[in-house]
């Protein structure tokens, strides 16, 4: 088959294209990647010249490119990760959001309509069903749990995911959307909380902790993220929406804290700053659905994970030092320099 990935250049898209091209080296993979601030084209260097990969950098809005290169590759499946995604950043500025998760996901729809594509896959965010109380341990977030955002970039994101499902029922396209908890591992950019708190910790800087740091997060390994969409694509019923979560619930100053310890770093290199706008305080998923239709569970626990990520970004750093300056350090100066 061939495999059109948008924004495969990006954190969870490129763990995505590395894994469909080990298990299914019989299909083609069509990356689509505008290379904006988080798309690092060196993360996707080792794939140049095989026979079933290719990379072509476009913007998913413009709608002339993506009728273009559908009409060349004549995807089969079309997996749509190409999002702006930090929440800092969509406060700053929300509009560049609402173009691309919402309006570039109606272009790569239509495309998909006019090319009789079977299945586009939406990969989406449990930051639509906005947060849980922290003192209720007992509840998780479900497919039918009422969408409720609380950043821009969650709300655009739930505007995409609505509008895919239209699509489905309108033009009965086959549609499928995931809804994951946050991901960490290999390649993710460095102002994402993980790789920012091993990499300054690396450098004996700041660690920069929002509020108390009590807010709680489901942390899922992006390979076991991987391995869901890969059987939510190619196995799951149109129209289907599947949760995708780790089973590992920590608060955010407890990771900080892990890592410091991994590092042998002191606790005084954290600094708490000014809490985030609309902050949420507790992510939780309930992957049951997508274990019993597709048989799906997360494999690789937290301290392993960990583990693993810390030892990459330790063995990677031509990787991301080259990333953590220019632009990227304009950024984060600006949003952590003075709170």
């Amino acid at each position: 088959m061939n495999i059109i990935v948008t924004g495969g250049a990006g954190f969870i898209g490129a763990n995505f294209v590395y894994y469909e091209i080990a298990k299914h080296p019989e299909d083609r993979i069509i990356v689509i990647d505008k290379l904006t601030y988080a798309g690092n084209l060196q993360t996707l260097a080792p794939l140049e010249g095989k026979v079933n990969y290719r990379f072509i950098r476009a913007d998913i809005c413009d709608k002339d490119a993506i009728e273009d290169i559908f009409a060349q590759e004549k995807p089969d499946i079309v997996v749509n990760f190409a999002a702006e995604s930090h929440v800092d950043r969509s406060i700053e500025n929300p509009q560049v959001f609402l173009e691309t998760n919402i309006i570039g996901t109606s272009i790569l729809m239509d495309a998909c309509r006019r090319h009789e594509v079977s299945r586009f896959h939406q990969v989406s965010t449990d930051e639509v069903y906005g947060d849980l109380p922290l003192d209720r341990p007992d509840l998780f977030f479900t497919e039918n749990t009422p969408l409720h955002t609380s950043s821009p970039y969650s709300s655009s994101k739930a505007s995409a995911d609505l509008l895919t499902l239209a699509y489905h029922r309108t033009y009965g396209l086959p549609v499928t959307i995931s809804r994951c908890s946050n991901n960490y591992g290999y390649y993710q950019f460095p102002e994402k909380l993980i790789p920012l708190m091993i990499i300054n910790a690396l450098h004996d800087k700041p660690l920069p902790v929002y509020g108390e740091g009590i807010n709680v997060r489901d942390w899922l390994y992006v390979e076991d993220h991987c391995k869901a969409i890969d059987l939510i694509m190619r196995n799951a019923e149109p129209g289907e929406v599947y949760n995708v979560g780790g089973h590992n619930e920590m608060r955010n100053i407890d990771i900080v804290k892990l890592i410091l310890k991994y590092l042998d770093k002191p606790e005084s290199l954290i600094t708490y700053v000014t809490d985030r706008k609309g902050h949420d305080l507790r992510y939780a998923i309930d992957p049951a659905k997508i274990h019993e239709d597709l048989g799906w569970l997360p494999e690789t626990t937290f301290d392993k994970g960990i583990q693993k990520t810390i030892k990459w970004y330790l063995e990677n750093q031509s990787w991301w030092e080259p990333i953590i300056s220019g632009e990227y350090r304009d950024y984060y100066e600006k949003m952590y320099g003075n709170r």
